[in-house]
């Protein structure tokens, strides 16, 4: 497939600033850590940052925040290389994927496990800066990354364990702030994770085709046709989870106000979706770094 064609689903585009502008030898392990796609990145960090805001009831400690964000980018970066790993032999038949590092032979094995360890050992050198509840919290997650890759062989619902992953600082965040993580908080991130299942599966929808080829199982494949109609549904929970945590976690009316927004948002996205059309779907599933910047807004209006 050419790959300069419009609608080429590649998620590596040959001759980016990666290609451009570093040495050969640092280009495989940057597209590993995807950050020449740092979509993940920002999908991480909002919820992460809405959080820190809530618990903290206003702009975090500096120094949270600066640890937070790095342990953010550090955990998807090494989640994103435990994906590549094990599907190293799945993404070279796969549109989306196939010039992934370790699927186009840039890269074996053996240096991706020593990237992995190098990702880890960084993001727990953050763990000092925490308390030993949150380190305890943070270690919990480490079965959720490493199980993911492989969910989509046994299950119709990875997208639901990346969300419970994805979305894990957010319970940080408050065992941090607050030394336990309350109910009002778990309502928070539990509608994260309805919200990850909502947009992950628009993002599934790219790859249907792959998938239901190479035998792999996604939310996707499960909803079938009334895809629309079952990602509308996790979006309306969202909101409500959101709008409930939001509620319990003290945040006042412009807090509400930006869940009307956020609705708006999610709502215009799922009119827009096409299941026929995976172009269209890509970049809705772009457009989610907007609900999630929506989200640490409204938590800072709610603090006002």
């Amino acid at each position: 497939m050419n790959t300069s064609t419009r609608h080429d689903l590649s998620d590596i585009k040959l001759g980016d600033w990666v290609d451009r502008r570093l040495p050969s030898a640092l280009r495989p392990y940057t597209r590993l850590a995807r950050l020449d796609r740092p979509v993940g990145i920002w999908l991480t960090l909002f919820p992460c940052w809405a959080a820190l805001i809530q618990a903290s009831h206003g702009i975090p400690d500096f120094r949270l925040f600066i640890v937070f964000s790095l342990g953010a980018l550090l955990m998807r970066s090494a989640g994103s290389t435990v994906n590549d790993i094990a599907d190293r032999k799945f993404d070279g038949h796969v549109e989306r994927t196939r010039f992934r590092p370790l699927a186009s032979g840039q890269i074996g094995v053996a240096r991706a496990l020593i990237f992995l360890v190098a990702e880890l050992a960084l993001a727990a050198s953050l763990l000092v800066f925490l308390t030993p509840y949150t380190r305890l919290v943070a270690i919990c997650v480490l079965p959720l990354v490493f199980i993911y890759p492989l969910c989509k062989r046994f299950t119709y619902w990875p997208q639901a364990v990346l969300g419970a992953a994805f979305n894990w600082g957010m319970l940080m965040a408050w065992s941090e702030v607050h030394g336990a993580i309350s109910v009002g908080a778990l309502v928070m991130w539990l509608g994260a994770m309805t919200w990850q299942i909502g947009y992950d599966t628009v993002y599934a929808y790219v790859d249907v085709r792959d998938d239901a080829r190479l035998g792999l199982k996604s939310t996707a494949l499960l909803f079938g046709a009334q895809g629309k109609i079952i990602i509308g549904l996790f979006y309306g929970v969202t909101v409500l989870a959101w709008s409930i945590g939001g509620w319990m976690t003290g945040m006042s009316l412009p807090y509400t106000i930006g869940m009307l927004v956020i609705a708006v948002h999610l709502a215009w996205q799922t009119w827009r979706l096409d299941l026929a059309r995976p172009e269209i779907n890509y970049r809705l599933f772009l457009a989610n770094i907007l609900t999630g910047l929506l989200l640490a807004a409204a938590a800072f209006a709610g603090t006002l």
